[in-house]
């Protein structure tokens, strides 16, 4: 985190971006369209901002998970070649959005060459994917030493870590997808055990200080002001209050 003190997202984590962000998680179920435009505009910036050097123009980006397709012509618009792999062909055509550089693949298993992206993302994918670490792995592989390696996932302890289940998930992720389909008549989208799973940041933290193939360059949470970045260095506090942990890795030889 230390290395990302000064750099462009540092400056651009303003608590006005932090409210505006956390307002549009209301929107999620209601207006996808709202929520994932608002997540993919930022999303684009934030990796421009981490990304040397500091330009995206030309810069092939590969989005793992990219589901219906949102990221794409936010990361066009700021010059890179956008690249997308999603395992779920529902999931990719749930927007209607035209998918003119997406495969359907796995995470954990890339269909792309050894380092051949420049940077490689995967923004709110590590929680909904049982080997994440294994995925993870996959991302370093793919991208060209001195890349930019983005992994950004909601904390399971956090008040989003229930996702559409709301805080009802501090009860446990069985319990309340039980609750939340006997209120709603419905499984929840993001099914405890098969879609969704338990992760922290300390099993974040503890794979990207031990990976072989990259180093990490800092970590921060996504949703949070500059001045609150504080949070990551205390272990039982950021489970909570962090919400959502961005790993940021430098891939090597």
């Amino acid at each position: 985190m230390r290395s990302l003190a000064k750099s462009p997202i540092a400056r651009r984590a303003t608590l006005r971006r932090a409210a505006g962000l956390l307002n549009e998680f209301r929107y999620e179920q209601s207006d996808p369209d709202r929520f994932y435009g608002a997540l993919a505009r930022d999303t684009a910036q934030m990796v421009a901002d981490l990304y040397l050097p500091d330009s995206l123009d030309g810069a092939v980006v590969l989005d793992v998970g990219g589901g219906p397709g949102y990221y794409a012509d936010r990361f066009g618009d700021l010059g890179a070649t956008y690249l997308s792999a999603e395992p779920d062909p529902a999931e990719m055509h749930a927007a209607a959005l035209p998918h003119r550089t997406s495969v359907r693949a796995s995470g954990v298993a890339l269909p792309f060459a050894d380092g051949s992206v420049d940077v490689c993302l995967s923004s709110n994918v590590a929680e909904h994917t049982a080997d994440r670490w294994r995925m993870a792995a996959e991302m370093v592989r793919v991208t060209r030493p001195g890349g930019l390696v983005v992994i950004s996932y909601t904390l399971w302890y956090g008040p989003f870590g229930g996702h559409e289940m709301g805080l009802t998930h501090y009860a446990g992720g069985d319990r309340a997808a039980r609750w939340y389909a006997r209120r709603h008549g419905h499984q929840p989208k993001n099914l405890y055990g098969t879609s969704l799973f338990r992760v922290t940041a300390a099993e974040g933290l503890r794979w990207a200080r031990t990976a072989t193939t990259a180093h990490l360059v800092g970590a921060f949470p996504r949703y949070l002001p500059r001045w609150m970045w504080w949070v990551l260095r205390v272990p039982a506090l950021r489970e909570v209050a962090a919400t959502n942990l961005v790993l940021v890795l430098r891939a090597s030889d």
